[in-house]
């Protein structure tokens, strides 16, 4: 039986101020001390094999976090290819030093046009329900950006090939990453419906728990 754990990251100023953030790429902010508890005591009890992350810098923040509390130094193994992937090895590994595989699939939604504007800006432009379905809808595009469907367009099949092929060889995984990408993920798991995602978020520090067992996932409390 593998279990996978979805980590949202710690809340960034733009999230605190309330901007569209999208691949925006800023720095989660302090005081979350409460929030960065729950995280750790959640997996500090756990053998975790593989840890995925995405390399926008609030995600690898956060795994900074969670790994340095669990006694760990991160290692960011870029797998995108190009000189990040080629020239970006070590040799010499520590046992303190804790493997995490950084992909561009796994970042935010591409916000576009609306990127660093806020959302009570666009709302006194475009009104509430607009905003709300560049938000939280499944088909609406933002200007210039990607809808959720483009997200879990490339997600899930990033899903699938790396993170789903180490739990089916029994392996614990943590991703860490942002809102929609793990929401899409999450869509994907468990078959949530275009319609039905909207209602679904996970907030900042956030953990989603999966276990997998003979190719089916039970959702963990």
């Amino acid at each position: 039986m593998a279990k996978l754990y979805l980590q949202r990251h710690l809340k960034t100023y733009f999230n605190d101020e309330k901007r569209f953030c999208g691949w925006s790429d800023v720095s989660i902010i302090a005081g979350q001390e409460e929030v960065l508890q729950n995280m750790v005591s959640e997996i500090s009890n756990i053998e975790i094999h593989k840890i995925f992350s995405s390399p926008l810098y609030r995600n690898l923040q956060t795994t900074e976090i969670i790994l340095r509390k669990l006694e760990k130094y991160p290692y960011f193994k870029h797998i995108d290819g190009g000189k990040m992937q080629d020239w970006g090895y070590y040799k010499d590994k520590s046992d303190k030093c804790a493997e995490v595989l950084v992909s561009e699939k796994l970042n935010e939604r591409f916000y576009g046009d609306l990127q660093g504007l806020t959302h009570q800006s666009m709302q006194e432009k475009f009104g509430d329900d607009q905003v709300l379905q560049w938000r939280r809808s499944y088909t609406v595009k933002p200007p210039a950006g990607e809808s959720l469907e483009d997200t879990y367009d490339r997600t899930v099949p990033f899903y699938k090939e790396k993170i789903e092929e180490e739990l089916k060889a029994g392996k614990n995984v943590l991703v860490v990453s942002s809102g929609n990408a793990l929401r899409s993920i999450v869509k994907y798991i468990e078959n949530i419906s275009d319609d039905k995602i909207i209602e679904f978020e996970i907030p900042f520090g956030g953990l989603v728990k999966y276990e997998l067992r003979d190719k089916k996932y039970k959702k963990l409390q």
